[in-house]
């Protein structure tokens, strides 16, 4: 029982027990549940009797390799796509973003995809976000919404002074290393509660996750598309667009 954040947190910590999730919206906006808190005593059972479906959402996984403690200028040798190994990390339903600490200043981010270089980002933060995690942060900094059943993952930079300001939507296979390159504070942020400092040099690896995170849902998958306009306040008369979880 709570609002999006809590089933984001929730996901990450049943996603190893492959526990399918019942959730009972007790927050604002309840984006991903089916149940509002007034009518669950009369709702849940049909949920526990059999009819109603599994659905399952593709995850992230996150780790960091450690580097050499310095933000040199030459390019770091991030050449292998080696993937994690599915204990390893963090787990994320949402999204992994690697970005400023408590400094108001931009960080400088290397970014390689299955072992290629792609770019250098100098922006605010770098985010990877799955198709859950498209209507959310990536959404409020103008990423594409993927419907929720995609395996992809998207790799979107935030405010970049330099290096690619669209977004690019990634195979479900694809192996994501962001390099430190800045001497000042660096975070990585896993779905929006898991907070680590990264030293210079150090590179986060993302990846999708083996492990997808379970819900047991009643209404069909169509139900996203007939509810995302009014969700996103595009219709019904709002014009404020909100950045929520699905």
């Amino acid at each position: 029982m709570g609002g999006d954040g809590t089933i984001i947190r929730a996901a990450g910590l049943a996603v190893l027990h492959a526990n399918p999730i019942l959730w009972i919206n007790m927050g604002r906006l309840g984006f991903m549940t089916e149940l509002e808190a007034n009518d669950a005593l009369d709702k849940v059972p049909v949920y526990m009797e059999g009819t109603s479906r599994v659905e399952e959402r593709c995850m992230l996984q996150a780790a960091v390799l450690p580097g050499n403690g310095q933000a040199g200028h030459e390019r770091p040798q991030v050449v292998s796509s080696e993937t994690l190994p599915d204990s390893g990390g963090y787990h994320a339903l949402n999204d992994a973003v690697v970005g400023r600490g408590a400094m108001s200043r931009v960080v400088n981010i290397g970014a390689y995809i299955d072992g290629a270089y792609l770019t250098d980002f100098r922006a605010d933060a770098v985010m990877v976000s799955t198709a859950t995690g498209s209507t959310g942060y990536n959404l409020s900094v103008g990423g594409p919404i993927v419907a929720p059943q995609a395996g992809e993952i998207i790799l979107k930079a935030v405010a970049p002074h330099v290096g690619m300001a669209p977004a690019l939507v990634l195979p479900s296979s694809s192996v994501v290393d962001l390099t430190v390159e800045t001497d000042h504070q660096v975070m990585l942020s896993v779905a929006g509660h898991l907070d680590r400092e990264l030293a210079p040099g150090d590179t986060v690896r993302i990846q999708r996750s083996s492990h997808k995170a379970l819900f047991l849902r009643a209404h069909p998958y169509t139900e996203f598309y007939a509810t995302l306009t009014r969700r996103l306040g595009f219709g019904g008369g709002q014009s404020t667009i909100r950045a929520i979880q699905y």
